[in-house]
């Protein structure tokens, strides 16, 4: 009968004939036969099903295997023996090169028939010490899952005792071994069925035997952690983790980071290749065990692991979020990395240029999926906005594209920032705060914020660009370094971050102790003169107000005239920058009648346009007027500028009833001014300057200010910080200020002698240099960042013509001139257009203090060698050797930092600590340390 069979299948007869004589000897075949017949026939179809050429030949190989089984199975199991199942195991079926695939289906289809009999205990032994053995030949994927297909139909056939454990560790190393080999989608999901069955094998052991389960984990993170290994571990592993309980995962994570044994870069290999699980299609918890294990880290203190990892993998975490299979997983995972690396913005500035087309695509898919996970991402970017403000020209895109989605509340916002870091203790990350990075492409360097630094960067990269620094050696040296060295500056040892300033005060501190400073030079300068030991050039120079006094400097002249009386009373005063409050909202800044007069001598209406006729004057925050002061005013008329403010139904300023109509002919330094376009009731600086001029603290007495000198720099801060008598507590007020800039050609200059018939006052033009940004709701939390432009309209040294410094070019004052984005160590690009419109985009990006930089023109001489002076100082005079050797060895050990090779060309003979890097110490006398003054 095999040899009909034989010659049947081996017939050019078409199937379905074929398949008519087949079914003849298959019912044949239940018939009883001898021994001899029944095992001719078993030979046979042992040899179609394995290595039949033809899937046909297979199919008819099986069916007539399980005919004989059913109704001879004592041949059968004669036939089905240990020994013969051993030679099909150890030496595989058919000639040598062409050994059968199918020898595990086989005896999966041959074990069913011989369950019962005496011999099934023998195979069963045999087959556990076989499939230990064919795991630890490592067997691909479509092999390892006809071996836990196997063992899962014939769990009697899963090892024992410690060669189960090591079954099981050898099964997660082939597991480690499997890849796809083709893109196909058949091919992928055949690839995805087989990985599932080993993994499903996994879990039916550790269902049944829990003990296996740490050892299998311990040898799963071998396998992830290490640094040998030539081709990553397949992804496939991730099917693994999805099937270890969760209540192990505290157990497992806790002794994993504190095992002494395993290194940083074992661990940082570990927790990068778990994260690149989230690629898995088919994983369940994995995003669970990928954040516990960053959360594990975070307790630890291994923070140089979470942000080498954070930044490698963020933005391939990011790109899944694009397919709906592994979305959830991912959308886990990119929450907690964003959310918990809140120490810098690199990573989220990383996702920036991706964001935009990610919003786009889960737009267009439109589905349940898409639209939740937009709201969540559209949260965590709001998110990150809150905590690392002060990039509007990198957010803007961003923030177009998701306008229209949820906005969450501060509470919210607090909520996910506070739950989510790695540490409540800031002074704990404080040597991972900067990353060296040396100048943008703007030729500029950035200052490293220092935990909560902001407040001291934004300054001085203010006071820097300004031209306006002092020549005292800290503030001195840290300048050059800025100019010349390569490194962002660093922090000395004794410094704890972590201390919200306000800017403002910083900035009067700053300049309070630079003038103290010099005026103890003065007072050792007034000993050394009484011993004879100086000449009279140095002397001259001491007797000079201080360089402070010269830049910021300027006096205010205040008459308050009581209404009752009539009498008036004056008082002068010296300022280095004018508070500027906001007025109540029910508070009118200017309009129709008005007519307060503020006589100005050197600031003029360099704000804003001339008004086209005279009912814009009249409505006009800078006015210019010809007052005539009468009564008992011993003033003389004279010409002078004006502010107007009226409270609502107020009457007329009694200082200026007489006062002739304003000119309504356009001044000439206003014609090519220019001023940034408010949005409907907004505020202006000329609005708030006009209320801080004219605000009194009652109803009796008016007032007239006067600026008797003006300062070189102008600084005005805006008083956006103060007490909610509802809340008892402080807020922020968020209100737009238009902020002019002023270019000019025209210079005004006025004849000496002061007060006299016919005499004028100087109009004094400035031009805005910074803007100080304070991004944020609260005094005492937010960030400062910096707009500032190159002052290159100063007197260079030697430029001066009959004592009065010349005018700059057209091209110096040029509107369009470049303007910086100083953010920390970030510089970058910027446009005035940027700076007049951060709030409209940003509501809570508001300027706070601005430097305006008054234009070169006819002053008097003090502020004539200060003008000169400063010029001197920024003409690129030749720095002392101490301070070049000093910026010489900084860059140097910049190099040796970001290169190490460079080392062995930059090495100095000078062993003295410090340098760029945060851990290298210093700040003793011989160091460096990116210097902070």
């Amino acid at each position: 009968m095999d040899k009909i069979l034989e010659a049947v299948v081996m017939s050019s007869y078409p199937n379905n004939v074929k398949q008519g004589l087949v079914r003849r000897v298959i019912e044949a075949s239940k018939q009883p036969m001898d021994s001899e017949q029944c095992w001719s026939m078993l030979e046979l179809c042992t040899k179609l099903y394995l290595v039949g050429d033809t899937k046909y030949k297979r199919e008819i190989g099986k069916e007539v295997l399980e005919v004989y089984g059913h109704y001879h199975p004592e041949e059968f199991e004669e036939f089905f023996n240990v020994r013969f199942l051993l030679s099909l195991l150890q030496e595989g079926y058919g000639p040598l090169g062409k050994r059968s695939h199918y020898v595990l289906d086989y005896i999966q289809l041959g074990l069913q028939f011989v369950l019962e009999s005496p011999s099934a205990n023998s195979i069963f032994s045999l087959l556990r010490i076989e499939v230990l053995r064919k795991v630890c030949e490592r067997p691909g994927p479509k092999q390892c899952a006809k071996i836990s297909k196997l063992l899962s139909q014939h769990p009697q056939c899963i090892p024992t005792g410690k060669h189960q454990v090591l079954f099981c560790q050898q099964l997660i190393r082939c597991i480690g071994q499997f890849q796809c080999v083709s893109e196909g989608e058949e091919d992928i999901m055949e690839f995805l069925e087989h990985v599932n069955k080993v993994s499903g094998l996994l879990q039916r052991i550790w269902r049944t035997q829990t003990s296996a389960i740490l050892p299998s984990l311990k040898e799963l993170f071998t396998i992830i952690s290490s640094t040998e290994e030539q081709e990553a571990p397949s992804n496939a592993l991730a099917s693994v983790v999805q099937f270890v309980p969760l209540e192990l995962m505290d157990g497992v994570i806790r002794n994993l980071t504190n095992d002494d044994s395993i290194s940083d870069v074992q661990m940082m290999m570990a927790i990068g290749r778990m994260i690149d699980w989230v690629s898995w299609p088919l994983g369940k918890n994995i995003d669970k065990w990928i954040i516990a294990l960053l959360k594990g880290l975070a307790a630890v203190k291994k923070f140089s692991i979470l942000i080498e990892v954070t930044l490698s993998k963020i933005e391939k975490v990011f790109s899944k979020l694009l397919y709906p299979i592994v979305r959830e997983g991912a959308l886990s995972v990119l929450q907690y990395m964003l959310l918990s690396f809140q120490h810098s913005h690199e990573a989220f500035h990383l996702l920036l240029p991706h964001i935009p087309r990610l919003v786009a695509s889960l737009k267009k898919e439109d589905s349940n999926s898409a639209t939740s996970s937009l709201e969540q991402l559209a949260e965590l970017i709001h998110c990150m906005f809150f905590r690392f403000s002060g990039f509007p020209d990198l957010y803007e895109p961003v923030l177009e594209a998701i306008k229209a989605l949820p906005i969450p509340n501060e509470d919210r916002i607090k909520h996910l920032l506070g739950q989510n870091a790695w540490t409540s203790q800031k002074n704990e990350l404080a040597c991972f705060y900067p990353r060296l990075a040396s100048k943008s492409e703007t030729g500029k360097i950035g200052l490293i914020n220092l935990g909560n630094t902001c407040y001291m960067n934004s300054i001085i990269q203010s006071l820097f660009m300004g031209n306006s620094q002092p020549l005292m050696t800290k503030l001195q040296w840290l300048f050059a370094f800025l100019e010349h060295t390569s490194c962002p500056a660093s922090w000395p040892p004794w410094f704890t971050p972590g201390a919200q300033q306000d800017c403002s005060e910083y900035l009067k501190y700053l300049l309070d102790r630079l003038h103290e400073e010099e005026k103890t030079g003065k007072r050792i300068y007034q000993k050394l003169k009484e011993s004879s030991l100086m000449s009279q050039a140095v002397e001259h120079h001491y007797l000079n107000k201080t360089l402070i006094e010269k830049m910021f400097g300027g006096k205010m002249m205040t008459k308050i005239r009581c209404l009752k009386c009539l009498n008036v009373s004056s008082r002068e005063e010296a300022f280095t920058d004018l508070s500027l409050a906001f007025p109540p909202p029910d508070r009118h800044i200017h309009g129709p009648g008005s007519a307060s007069v503020l006589p100005v001598e050197e600031i003029g209406p360099q704000f804003i346009e001339p008004p086209e006729n005279l009912n814009q004057v009249m409505g006009s925050p800078w006015v210019r007027r010809k007052p005539h002061v009468s009564g008992d005013l011993p003033a003389q008329p004279v010409p002078v500028e004006t502010l107007g403010f009226q409270e609502a139904g107020e009457p007329s300023d009694p200082l200026s009833r007489d006062a002739v109509g304003a000119e309504s002919t356009k001044d000439p330094i206003l014609a090519s001014g220019e001023q940034a376009s408010a949005p409907k009731d907004s505020r202006s600086v000329p609005d708030l300057i006009n209320y801080f001029l004219n605000v009194l603290p009652c109803r009796t007495a008016e007032k007239v200010a006067e600026l008797t000198e003006g300062p070189h720099y102008l600084i005005l801060t805006l008083l956006r910080f103060s007490f909610d008598p509802r809340t008892m507590k402080r807020k922020k007020i968020l209100d737009n200020v238009s902020i002019p800039v002023v270019k000019t050609e025209d210079v005004w200059r006025h004849r000496k002698g002061r007060g006299g018939p016919g005499s004028s006052f100087v109009s004094v033009v400035y031009d805005l240099c910074s803007v100080v940004v304070h991004s944020g709701i609260s005094s005492e939390s937010g960030h400062y960042y910096c707009y500032s432009r190159e002052c290159t309209d100063a007197v260079p040294h030697g430029q001066l013509r009959d004592g009065a410094p010349k005018p700059a070019s057209d091209k110096q004052l040029d509107f369009e001139i470049q303007w910086y984005l100083f953010n920390d160590t970030r510089v970058s690009f910027s446009s005035f257009e940027s700076v007049s419109n951060v709030t409209s985009f940003f509501p809570k990006d508001t300027a706070y203090v601005l430097f305006y930089r008054q234009r070169p023109g006819t002053q008097s001489c003090p502020l004539h060698e200060a003008v000169a002076e400063a010029g001197h100082l920024h003409g690129e005079p030749s720095l002392n050797k101490d301070l070049m050797e000093a910026i010489s060895k900084d860059n140097i050990l910049y190099l040796q930092v970001r290169c190490p090779l460079a080392a062995c060309w930059t090495r100095t003979d000078d062993s003295s600590s410090g340098g760029c890097s945060p851990a290298a110490g210093g700040g003793g006398s011989g160091s460096f340390h990116g210097l902070v003054f």
